[in-house]
């Protein structure tokens, strides 16, 4: 992953608002959610709530489909795996012996 992409996607996650907003879609799963009901679930205004989608959106954290007159986010799974890849790669880098058990079932898948 590009830093600049890396940069973005931190960045977008920096608001608790768009941190909340991506946990309810992380929550709500594959089929994702309306506008409604992420309003509904975290009790933003719509006007907040529009603004915080399409941060996360421009960021590639949420992906929007529109379904008839209805859109519907979904979080963008792969981008949030590759952020948190991006960070955890470096875990123990400077130990010889790296006793995270997240790491060692990554070094062994790798």
């Amino acid at each position: 992953m590009e830093p600049e992409v890396v940069a973005q996607g931190f960045a977008a996650l920096g608001s608790e608002a768009r941190l909340q907003v991506v946990l309810t879609l992380v929550k709500a799963g594959q089929s994702g959610l309306s506008v409604g009901d992420i309003q509904s679930r975290t009790g933003m205004a719509a006007s907040t709530l529009a603004h915080h989608l399409k941060f996360l959106s421009s960021a590639g954290l949420v992906l929007q489909e529109k379904d008839g007159r209805t859109v519907i986010n979904r979080a963008a799974f792969d981008h949030l795996e590759n952020l948190a890849g991006y960070i955890l790669k470096e875990c123990c880098a400077d130990e010889a012996v790296c006793d995270q058990p997240h790491m060692a079932r990554r070094a062994a898948n790798d």
